[in-house]
């Protein structure tokens, strides 16, 4: 009888070991185990919201590239002179690119490349921008109705949340905050930029979307953000020109032949 029970705790360790196994496992392909923790990195790395859809493709992803590799082995392509140099001429790409970054990252945009790049930038904020609420109907009788309550006294924000169709600004009071005539459709800054401040429009204006009524706010000139504002989306643009890329690395590798023994 002990026998038998040792044999069946045995088998039971047995058992939960090989249940521990598979979970830590994402799949095993022809017996080759791939960890879960490739198959997370590579759900993150897609950037997706992780669901079991996003998970099975990226397992999917996995198993196809073992496949290849254990075919690759299997055929002895990988002894190929011609393939053995593309993999060198991919590893070195990869690593000239690794060492640039790191320098870039290191040696920062020279100070007086972003104070260029800022006087060159700062020029696009002109002109005016406005703070502006309004309410979204689709029928031209229901925004005349509504502009009728508003000349009765009726307060504009309780009537957006309560009939505005635009889901983003109706729970807000049809507030959509400070914007630019650019960034509004024409029928819609047309008739803003015509509206002083504290006035509603008295008649629909027609749009894609619907018929609106506007109701300004305030307007101001636009505001130049300060260099230190800018400064982190001036390093981006800078790192991302190709001639300033060029030129970076052209002067890493001019630091590093300088410091180099080459015989």
């Amino acid at each position: 009888m002990l026998k038998f029970q040792s044999l069946l705790t045995i088998s039971f360790l047995a058992s939960l070991l090989s249940t521990n196994a598979i979970a830590q496992n994402a799949v095993i392909v022809n017996g080759k185990s791939i960890p879960k923790s490739q198959l997370d990195k590579l759900v993150q790395k897609t950037g997706r919201p992780d669901s079991p859809q996003v998970r099975d493709q990226a397992r999917e992803m996995l198993v196809t590239r073992e496949l290849i590799l254990q075919e690759a082995d299997k055929r002895g392509v990988i002894q190929k002179e011609s393939v053995r140099d593309q993999l060198e001429q991919a590893r070195v790409g990869v690593l000239v690119a690794a060492v640039f970054e790191d320098y870039v990252e290191k040696e920062g945009v020279a100070e007086s490349d972003l104070k260029a790049a800022y006087e060159s930038v700062k020029d696009q904020y002109t002109g005016k921008e406005y703070h502006v609420e309004h309410i979204l109907v689709e029928k031209e009788s229901d925004a005349n109705a509504i502009i009728a309550q508003l000349k009765a006294g009726a307060n504009f924000e309780e009537l957006a949340k309560a009939k505005s169709k635009d889901p983003g600004s109706a729970k807000n009071g049809g507030d959509l905050g400070w914007v630019s005539d650019k960034s509004l459709v024409p029928e819609f800054s047309k008739a803003m930029v015509q509206l002083k401040n504290g006035q509603t429009s008295d008649k629909p204006v027609k749009s894609q979307f619907g018929y609106h009524i506007i109701k300004m706010v305030d307007a101001r000139d636009v505001k130049v953000p300060s260099f230190e504002e800018l400064k982190d989306q001036l390093k981006q643009m800078i790192a991302s020109d190709q001639n300033w890329q060029k030129t970076k690395f052209t002067e890493m590798m001019q630091k590093l032949r300088a410091k180099a023994k080459i015989q």
